[in-house]
């Protein structure tokens, strides 16, 4: 594979030692993209130098340009000075031949995974059993999955994992409102989709348990007194504690409600184009988490209040103390995580740790980091938070069942429903049938909501509005999805008409700096990919989709292609528009967007 950089690094390292008698040291070559107001492709910053050449920047680039154009003429053919920096235009043939290696290469830029690569865990979503996912899952799960995809194409092992909080007093209180108000009705009998009939009874119960507090309230009550002499709120916690116990009856009811919960979560699952290749549970770990507290407790790590209750006292590290077992014995969140982490590990030989988990939660996690570490477990200290803003839509834009929570499943609906309907009044895909326009229309709308939420830098809040997720000219995925459908077209329609797609490029063509630049931005794709699996950045593929995009769009307006006459430069703009689709299809199937090949 070619690599321009290290070729020109090569040359440079050959001019300064000819001109000073001292080979530079790798560090003080810096080669960055030139800017788009001047001419060249690389622009080498000669200040470094300067200790070497003993000259300003100004005289030290232009006696390293000389050198070039006249020693490296067959890699450097323009060179241009600008305030010690020096731009230099590289040779058509070298942009030829590494074009050549994009298009000899299957996946351009994506490492090979082998068993000795390092492995690392991710775990997002960690939904809640009673109630169907929303909008904050769905950022959740978006960044959760493309993080898995980035990081596998930059050559590590994935597993990608889920806890599902499928215990504790929210879950039932969707039970006690089934068997209080259901009349045995199921997602079956009722037409309803499990989890979201599981959450309808959450709701249900709040609205009676309300209903309990203002009666208790307007008999004289304080509200805090209310809540806790509330009959339903009483039966809730009593039928947890029977859950505990381990009580038959009710221990059925709770896995029937949750199966009808799991099979709704993997329709939405699978609908917005995730997975998972293992699946934890709260009921399965929290025991674990609750033996590792009290081995704390018997090795005076933590402490035990007179109420029976359980503490980790972390003012030592700056911190306050942390509840870890409540007075009744029972666990709170960070004894589940505790118990979880301890069963990933003894599962998988995991190198890194990635937890993908909302912006409030920060705190939770630098203390499970200092308690595993404290328990003795060296994946403590490396355990990494992946933290990221809330997502919110503008205010009306949408209404869930509820009213203040906006539903995954409804918001997919209304995605595509809106893809198609902006469709139908622009006249796109009139000429398709039925089944293939409804496929478009999936992957035009399901792709407007992820590309939306995944080209803001995840530790921002943000906004989704879905009107302006679904515009063909800005920086959307039906921008980018279309620009792929047009190249899409361009290949059948090559083909209609005897052209050849794919073979030898020409060797002595003289590439317009159109070309040049994007065969540039092209090559610049493995680099972009390394620096969003460093940096946790689904971000950074997502604009470089539309930076590329655009990329293409000015060489399209400037190069014919079809109608070129000259054979082998119309060949040529084939192949470039052939390796601009695949990168682009790649780069956009990191996010988890699909590509429709025509619109």
């Amino acid at each position: 594979m070619i690599k321009i950089n290290d070729i020109l690094i090569s040359k440079i390292s050959d001019a300064v030692e000819a001109l000073y008698g001292v080979r530079p040291a790798a560090d003080l070559l810096q080669l960055q993209k030139t800017r788009r107001e001047f001419t060249g492709h690389l622009t080498l910053v000669a200040f470094p130098l300067l200790k070497i050449s003993r000259k300003n920047p100004q005289l030290t680039a232009e006696e390293i340009g000389s050198y070039l154009l006249k020693n490296a003429s067959d890699v450097v053919v323009a060179c241009e000075v600008v305030k010690g920096f020096l731009n230099l235009t590289i040779a058509s043939r070298l942009w030829l031949a590494l074009l050549s290696d994009i298009l000899a290469s299957e996946r351009y830029g994506h490492k090979r995974v082998t068993d000795q690569s390092p492995l690392v865990m991710i775990e997002y979503s960690s939904p809640n059993t009673n109630k169907p996912l929303h909008l904050g899952h769905v950022r959740n799960n978006l960044l959760g999955y493309s993080l898995s995809r980035i990081l596998e194409a930059a050559g590590y092992r994935v597993v990608k994992t889920n806890i599902v909080n499928d215990r504790g007093i929210h879950i039932c209180k969707s039970m006690l409102a089934w068997q209080k108000w259901g009349g045995g009705c199921t997602p079956q009998s009722s037409g309803i989709k499990g989890d979201h009939l599981v959450g309808d009874f959450y709701v249900l119960f709040d609205k009676h348990y309300k209903a309990e507090v203002a009666t208790l309230m307007e008999q004289g009550l304080t509200k805090e007194q209310a809540e806790v002499e509330s009959p339903l709120m009483q039966e809730a916690r009593q039928m947890l504690r029977l859950w505990e116990a381990g009580n038959t009856e009710v221990r059925a009811l709770w896995e029937k409600m949750n199966n009808w919960v799991y099979t709704g979560f993997n329709e939405t699952y699978k609908r917005l184009g995730v997975d998972f290749d293992k699946i934890y549970y709260e009921s399965d770990t929290y025991l674990r988490g609750k033996e590792e507290v009290l081995r704390g407790l018997a090795e005076n790590l933590f402490v035990k209040d007179p109420d029976g209750s359980v503490w980790a006292d972390l003012t030592c590290d700056g911190l306050d103390r942390k509840i870890l077992l409540r007075a009744d014995g029972t666990s709170v969140y960070m004894t589940q995580d505790i118990g979880t982490a301890k069963m990933r590990f003894a599962d998988y030989p995991i190198d890194k740790m990635i937890y993908v988990v909302g912006n409030e939660q920060d705190y939770h996690f630098k203390v499970l980091s200092i308690l595993l570490d404290k328990l003795g477990f060296a994946f403590g200290k490396g355990l990494v938070h992946f933290s990221y803003g809330m997502v919110e839509l503008p205010e009306g834009k949408m209404k869930s069942r509820e009213g203040t929570v906006v539903d995954a499943d409804d918001l997919m609906d209304e995605m595509v429903a809106a893809a198609a309907s902006i469709a139908q009044e622009m006249g796109k895909g009139a000429e398709m049938e039925p089944k293939e326009a409804t496929e478009v229309a999936r992957r035009v709308g399901l792709g407007a909501l992820k590309y939306f939420i995944l080209k803001v830098d995840p530790r921002k809040n943000m906004t989704f509005n879905p009107k302006e997720s679904i515009d063909f000219n800005g920086n959307t995925a039906s921008f980018i999805q279309y620009a792929y459908a047009r190249v899409r077209s361009l290949t059948v329609k090559a083909k209609e008409q005897g052209l050849a797609v794919e073979g030898p490029l020409p060797a002595d063509l003289i590439l317009s700096p159109k070309e040049e630049s994007l065969i540039q931005m092209l090559s610049e794709y493995p680099e972009v990919l390394s620096e969003a699996a460093k940096n946790y950045s689904p971000a950074l593929i997502a604009n470089y989709c539309y930076d590329l995009v655009k990329e293409y769009n000015q060489f399209y307006h400037d190069s014919p292609v079809l109608k070129e006459e000259n054979s082998q430069l119309r060949f040529l703009r084939l192949e470039l528009s052939r390796s601009f689709a695949s990168i682009l299809k790649q780069a956009m199937g990191l996010l988890g967007i699909e590509m429709p090949e025509r619109m």
